[in-house]
Formats: C-alpha cells, structure tokens, sequence
C-alpha cells in the first residue's frame, strides 16, 4: 500500500466513524476464506459492513470520531464490524461467533459509549430497527381496527333486533 492509498483508506475509514451507530471489534485469527466470505454475506445481508484493515490506520481515522474508544482494542488480527442500525452489526457478529470459535468479539462502541463483550452481546439480543417500526405499527393499528369492530357491532346488533322483531311479527 502506498503513501496515496493509505491516505485514501483513513479518510474512509473516518467517513464511516462519523457516520456509523455502532461500531464492533473482533479478532477473526484462524478464519478460512470461505468463512470471511460467509460472514460478509450476512452482515450485508443485515445492512453491515465488515472490514480489515491496518490497526495502525484504523487509529489515525479514529481520530475526532466519536467511537474512538475502541482504538485500545485494535492488537492483533482485527477486524472492525459496523452498520447505521445499532443492533445489526452486533447481532450478526455474536451469530457468527457462536458458530465459529476462531472469531473472537473484544468489543465495540455505539456512539461516545464503549461496549465490552457483554454490552454487545446484550446488544444483539434487542430487536432490529425494523422490527421495532413494525411493532410500533402494530400497536397503532390495532386500536383503530379495535373501534371500527366496536362501531359496526352496535348497528350489527340492532339490525339482527329487527330482523328477530320481522320474523316474530311475520309467524
């Protein structure tokens, strides 16, 4: 890599900082190809990114960002995991470190907080974004449909008042 490409790869790398939510460390040491492979497909899959880079330019572009907590995680084969939803990346990385022993979470940070193990962990027990608009949507639609059962169930009960009261009369 030279001087120009190293340039290029901190501004990126601080680009994603500023814009990111969440932000998660891990070692990937031992890791095959393929494995690496499968793992970007699902953090894509998610809506996350994972990425290796040098640590040492991972600590430049941290720098005036807000997760720079991490940087004393950054020792060894890391690889850096983030996404704008703040609980795809984390939740994608704990999967993925369940089935495959060799991927190591040190940590990560969501905003200016610092997450331990735990705090990820945690982190990727909560629902996703989506799924909490869902929800949300859900618990607004039910009360409207709620009231229209309600308001139609009155003039449901009295039309079957008359036809009773027509039948009788009728017989």
């Amino acid at each position: 890599m030279d001087r120009a490409e190293k340039k290029e790869c901190v501004a990126s790398l601080n680009e994603v900082f500023k814009k990111t939510s969440v932000v998660v460390v891990a070692h990937y040491s031992g890791l095959t190809v393929a494995q690496m492979q499968t793992l970007r497909k699902q953090m894509r899959a998610a809506g996350a990114t994972v990425q290796v880079a040098k640590n040492r330019l991972v600590k430049i572009a941290l720098d005036g960002s807000d997760v720079a907590s991490i940087s004393g995680l950054l020792r060894g084969p890391t690889l850096i995991a983030y996404s704008d939803d703040p609980v795809a990346a984390p939740k994608v990385a704990v999967a993925f470190a369940k089935d495959h022993d060799k991927l190591v979470i040190l940590g990560g940070a969501m905003g200016k907080t610092a997450l331990n193990v735990d705090a990820v962990r945690s982190l990727a027990t909560l629902p996703s974004l989506d799924e909490l608009r869902a929800k949300i949507v859900g618990l607004i639609q039910a009360p409207a449909t709620k009231l229209a059962q309600l308001t139609t169930a009155p003039a449901a009960k009295l039309a079957r008042v008359v036809a009773a009261y027509a039948d009788k009369d009728a017989g």
